[in-house]
């Protein structure tokens, strides 16, 4: 995607004297990844534009030294009607890492009211404009107030939100405070970011905050849905304003391939004259540039964007459901992969480092990364698009959906499931959503599924992933019978009675195996370390992956074994079952043999008629 933004941060930092946050050594870093010393040194970290499928030229990134207070007994967000008064001398952040993490400058566990504060100034440019203010995720009821009023709250820990605090701004410096409150009672959408998960857990901001210059009609969202069998792209574009007309635009390789025009708020189609596939091996993206028009065809705002040509559906071959990638039975083998950094814990030090992990199921012969119960920034999927790799999304599960509050509590986990979808519905590297995961918190699994599926028909659902494992403290939901997988999770030697069939309607999926482990000194975090099973070195893991892999493809070809996702890209923490440890610095496979048995077991798989 191309797109010349210009960034207006630079003359506009926030003067902040020193911090604990700013004179941090990385010598004092727990475990420091490749990446950590240059977010400790970043005026303004992770300074990319955050949203890449929707791009204006202008915009303010507010990421770097905040001042920050948290604490239990602090004025609770959720029912503040003002912001707090804030010390004289105030702790310092560093936004947007959680204040667990250590490149927060705060490392502090428990601050279940969180209370952020910093100025910024509108550019004279934007004097004229409505200003909106995003958050690319606050975990996990916030509330956001300028100048003293406030501007809204927003529920839900995994979601980009906006406020249009344009009424609320005065000339010279203004006030943005941000409260985030935390119960972390797994009455919500948090996965192992909860109270039953496995690692540290994190709260308060922890993606992009950012300012960006509108018209009062402007694009407030898209939708983008390749329809193949009709060589064309299915846009809506969303805005307040239901009058306006929509100019679309698309070129490949620089050369404009289609251009068309719709109304605002309704589908309409792009013709793509025999569209350049998109796929694993051939990630190929168009650019699209949108329009919005008034009446008279003055131009009142305009986005670049990105589609890729790609379709995803479940199809028999020699009688036997298999996921079909643009017509064609690919075998789904991937990686679980959890998005946790020891520096970090939520969010990754810098885009390069969250592009690595991506960069290493890649090279390592991967086609599918399994996102585990987490939804990431914004850019990942631009990286998963961009780099070709295939995305099965989780929806962070909730713990504890039975209580007497239940209908509340369901009610706003179906809602950030709808938000999820939505956000990334146009990302072409995404092709199944994963509503549940091994029974955790699941509820109405079958509606559910059936619910995404009608919801989003372009995509496969995996209602229950591992449904045969439970965490047990409440009754498992089982087999919902539903959904384009039987999918079952087994840690243990690849045997056929461990192993999922397909059945009449559905695909097998092998939803996790693997998870064997190796110790590497000096790369521990420091808890008591372990996995499935352990290792006696690199080498023999990585045969023991041979071997496996070996396994499997045997299963692929005689038992009808369409995916497999091995546990998995990265150590965690206590889990040391990652291809490489959890600072990133050390291999632990031979990653070309990987690669070498990856790549022969999808070739070899792809020999089927079709």
């Amino acid at each position: 995607m191309k797109s010349n933004v210009r960034v207006f941060f630079a003359a506009f930092l926030l003067s902040i004297g020193s911090s604990g946050a700013k004179s941090q050594n990385v010598k004092t870093f727990t475990l420091p990844t490749p990446w950590t010393e240059k977010a400790v040194q970043a005026e303004v970290p992770l300074p990319e534009y955050p949203r890449p499928q929707m791009v204006r030229s202008e915009w303010l990134n507010l990421n770097g030294i905040w001042d920050y207070m948290g604490g239990k007994k602090l004025v609770n967000p959720q029912t503040a009607v003002a912001p707090p008064a804030f010390p004289a001398k105030s702790e310092k952040i560093r936004v947007p890492f959680p204040p667990e993490s250590e490149l927060s400058g705060i490392a502090r566990n428990g601050d279940s009211c969180l209370w952020y504060r910093r100025n910024f100034r509108i550019p004279q440019t934007w004097k004229k404009k409505q200003v909106l203010l995003h958050f690319g995720a606050v975990d996990r009821i916030s509330t956001v107030f300028i100048n003293g009023k406030k501007a809204g709250t927003h529920t839900g820990g995994y979601d980009a939100f906006t406020f249009d605090i344009t009424e609320y701004l005065k000339s010279g410096d203004n006030s943005l405070i941000v409260g985030a409150y935390d119960p972390n009672d797994g009455k919500a959408a948090s996965g192992k970011n909860g109270p039953r998960g496995d690692y540290t857990y994190t709260s308060g901001i922890w993606q992009t905050v950012w300012l960006e210059p509108v018209e009062k009609a402007h694009i407030s969202s898209i939708e983008l849905i390749p329809d193949l069998k009709n060589s064309r792209l299915k846009i809506t574009v969303y805005s307040d304003d239901h009058s306006m007309k929509i100019s679309a635009a698309a070129n490949g390789k620089g050369v404009e391939v289609a251009k068309t025009e719709g109304s605002s708020n309704v589908a309409f189609y792009l013709p793509v004259a025999h569209p350049h596939l998109w796929s694993p091996d051939d990630p190929f993206l168009y650019d699209l540039t949108l329009q919005l028009k008034d009446k008279s065809g003055k131009i009142v705002d305009e986005i670049g964007s990105y589609f890729g040509m790609r379709s995803i559906e479940m199809g028999k071959i020699n009688n036997v459901n298999r996921p079909l990638l643009n017509g064609k039975f690919v075998f789904n083998i991937g990686l679980l992969d959890q998005g946790y950094w020891p520096d970090g814990v939520f969010t990754a030090p810098t885009d390069e480092a969250l592009r690595y992990d991506i960069e290493l199921a890649k090279r390592s012969g991967f086609n599918v990364i399994r996102k585990h119960i987490k939804v990431e920034p914004q850019r990942w999927y631009y990286h998963c698009d961009r780099l070709g790799i295939l995305v099965w999304q989780d929806m962070p599960n909730l713990w504890e959906p039975d209580g007497t509050d239940s209908v509340q509590v369901r009610k706003q986990f179906r809602a950030e499931l709808k938000t999820m979808i939505d956000q990334h519905i146009s990302s072409p590297s995404i092709i199944m959503w994963v509503p549940f995961n091994e029974n955790w918190g699941a509820f109405e699994v079958r509606e559910i599924t059936d619910w995404i599926k009608k919801y989003d028909p372009n995509r496969l659902v995996n209602g229950l992933t591992g449904y045969n494992f439970a965490p047990g403290y409440r009754p498992a939901y089982g087999d919902p019978g539903n959904g384009d997988f039987i999918d079952l999770h087994h840690y243990g030697k690849i045997e056929d009675r461990a192993l999922p069939q397909p059945d009449a309607k559905r695909a097998a999926s092998l939803g996790e195996f693997g998870g064997k482990g190796l110790f590497v000194r000096g790369h521990l975090w420091p808890v008591p370390n372990n996995a499935y099973e352990m290792m006696i070195s690199k080498e023999v893991l990585t045969d023991t992956y041979v071997l496996m892999l070996n396994e499997i493809e045997q299963r692929v070809k005689y038992r009808g074994l369409s995916a497999a996702i091995y546990t998995q890209t990265t150590d965690v923490e206590h889990e040391i079952n990652g291809l490489v440890t959890y600072d990133r610095q050390v291999e632990k496979m031979d990653l070309n043999k990987v690669k070498e048995i990856n790549e022969a077991v999808i070739k070899e798989t792809t020999k089927e008629k079709q």
